[in-house]
């Protein structure tokens, strides 16, 4: 009867922690933190500052591939903790 997009989700209050990878985005240090967010927009094919805070903030949740991709570019700069806000 009522449709409902993935926005009116996001609005919802539903957890968005548990996607989140701002822990991780937290622990980049200041001059790698363009890189990192480049490296990981361009590995999940994102073209917009909005699709990334979406994706960061966990409003969106990644598919295995997308959060192994993630996963690997925080290990690159030595970050293991990557889940959470």
């Amino acid at each position: 009867m009522y449709n409902f997009s993935p926005k009116d989700e996001y609005k919802k209050g539903r957890d968005m922690n548990e996607f989140s990878f701002k822990a991780g985005f937290s622990q980049v240090k200041r001059k790698d933190a363009k890189e990192v967010r480049e490296r990981i927009m361009q590995a999940l094919g994102l073209t917009t500052r909005a699709s990334w805070y979406a994706r960061l903030n966990g409003g969106v949740e990644p598919k295995v591939s997308e959060a192994r991709a993630i996963e690997e570019v925080f290990g690159e700069f030595g970050i293991t903790n990557v889940w959470g806000a």
